[in-house]
């Protein structure tokens, strides 16, 4: 599904010059779910954001499909990030004075979809994290784990195909953390491929396949019984 092949990634230049990904080969098959750990500064973060359209490499290529992403025009990257993508982020990034259901339709306004067929895909996103109750809530009423559950239905109300989350539990204790990562994994096993960044190895053993990073390379990879 997706193949990096030879990726770098330079920051600066000439003697200020910062070498963040050195070589880059990965292949992420349809339907894993992939762990990407490794130590502050070992370009774990800049993966994330290449993989999600965020960022461009400064050399080597990224496929998806059949699809060569480094050819993209800026609106065909936004497209790509609008429809084929969805985004878990550990700050939430949630609109404070807007209701869970508000903020769950967000992405589907950028998609052109009438109001009302806005609502029903929020309620049903709402309803698969188990926030069928909170749906007129603003964040500032909900607990930490119900923030991250509204920011999980958001990121699935357009169907993505790929799950892009960003240390995903960071904000939360172990509990809930666990709880996010059961839901996340139960979106895997409904097909979606998920790629997540953590620290913990804990949130990693959730994965099927864990990529450690160290100093800018691919030290080792470690496959999970599940």
């Amino acid at each position: 599904m997706i193949k990096l092949t030879q990726i770098n990634k330079i920051y600066g230049s000439g003697g200020a010059a910062t070498h963040v990904l050195k070589n880059i080969d990965l292949e992420i098959k349809q339907g894993e779910f992939v762990a990407i750990m490794g130590p502050s500064g070992s370009g774990k973060s800049t993966l994330l954001n290449i993989l999600g359209a965020l960022d461009e490499p400064s050399s080597g290529s990224y496929t998806f499909l059949d699809a060569n992403i480094n050819s993209f025009s800026k609106e065909q990257l936004a497209l790509f990030r609008r429809y084929i993508l969805g985004f878990i982020f550990q700050g939430f990034n949630l609109l404070k004075k807007t209701s869970a259901l508000e903020n769950v339709a967000m992405p589907l306004i950028y998609q052109g979809v009438g109001a009302n067929e806005r609502r029903e895909r929020a309620q049903s996103a709402l309803s698969s994290v188990g926030l069928e109750s909170h749906i007129n809530y603003n964040p500032n009423e909900l607990s930490g784990g119900q923030q991250q559950r509204v920011a999980i239905a958001r990121a699935i109300v357009t169907n993505p195909q790929v799950l892009i989350a960003d240390e995903p539990t960071g904000n939360l204790d172990t509990q809930r953390s666990h709880e996010i990562m059961e839901l996340i994994r139960s979106f895997n096993k409904n097909g979606i491929t998920v790629i997540m960044v953590t620290h913990e190895e804990d949130i990693a053993s959730f994965a099927t396949r864990t990529i450690y990073l160290r100093d800018g390379v691919i030290e080792r990879e470690r496959t999970h019984a599940l």
